[in-house]
């Protein structure tokens, strides 16, 4: 296989009468895996995990979903839409198969993907996330995002001081704050916050696809409610070969507070199924 030692690049696709260009970097070669990361985030919050499965040999696509980082702007966030775009930088990157793995929203992507194109996937890690519509809601985070312009800001911590009015706690203003960047001289937030409100209805929605019947991992944070008792059935029902790990004593945001052991439990399981 060529040596692939490091590319970023932007997919161009075509949905319909839109065009996306879906932004990512590889690293590494060997069998390639993806990885996709959750709402409000970017293709570095899965940073260390890619730099772990890189130095184990593997050939690691990291992906900046629609409206966040430097993907493009969308209308749409349906799983549908995502996947396919997800897919198409499979195309480009002549990826016939691959592994995938994926953190909250991206781990919906992640199922939908598998659900979606059976063939491209061969085995799935999913990150504190079911396959299941949500209730849950980000009013506080939504309110705060849009409480200030990041432009009209001098630093991190003002920042920080507007969301604080409204986001109580510290660690998810901390997670926000990675997506804050300076650009000619400006703050500018690398997610879109109006797009995902707007699409926030279909980024909680789920609508269940074609059972995936290959093996998966759905890794659980101890004290998140993401995944409860109550979505078994959903799990077993579209993922029939899925197994469960829990991270004690871990939230939402468990391959940041525990990467050790949530890159072991991902090596471990791609090592047994690749």
């Amino acid at each position: 296989m060529k040596q692939i030692d490091e590319m970023q690049t932007s997919q161009h696709i075509s949905l319909g009468d839109r065009a996306l260009n879906l932004h990512f970097k590889q690293h590494g070669n060997g069998y390639p895996v993806l990885l996709i990361h959750g709402l409000f985030g970017s293709l570095s919050n899965l940073g260390l995990l890619a730099k772990h499965l890189e130095q184990l040999g593997y050939r690691v696509i990291s992906i900046d979903a629609l409206n966040h980082g430097l993907s493009p702007r969308s209308n749409s966030m349906s799983y549908r839409t995502q996947a396919a775009a997800v897919k198409a930088v499979c195309e480009e990157l002549a990826i016939d198969q691959c592994a995938v793995v994926g953190h909250s929203m991206g781990g919906k992507i992640a199922m939908a993907l598998a659900q979606q194109y059976p063939g491209l996937i061969s085995t799935l890690v999913v990150a504190d996330i079911a396959p299941v519509s949500y209730q849950h809601n980000h009013t506080a985070v939504f309110s705060g995002l849009m409480s200030f312009q990041p432009s009209t800001i001098s630093s991190r911590l003002e920042a920080d001081k507007c969301l604080a009015k409204h986001i109580v706690e510290p660690g998810v203003r901390q997670f926000l704050l990675k997506s804050l960047t300076k650009v000619d001289g400006q703050w500018r937030w690398l997610f879109d916050v109006e797009k995902l409100y707007a699409c926030y209805s279909s980024i909680i929605d789920w609508s269940a696809g074609e059972s995936f019947s290959k093996p998966c991992l759905f890794i659980k944070g101890e004290l998140s409610d993401y995944i409860v008792a109550d979505y078994q059935t959903q799990v077993a029902q579209q993922f029939p070969n899925a197994s469960l790990k829990v991270i004690a004593g871990t939230g939402h945001w468990l391959h940041a507070e525990k990467p050790a052991l949530f890159n072991r439990l991902t090596e471990q399981f791609l090592a047994a199924h690749i």
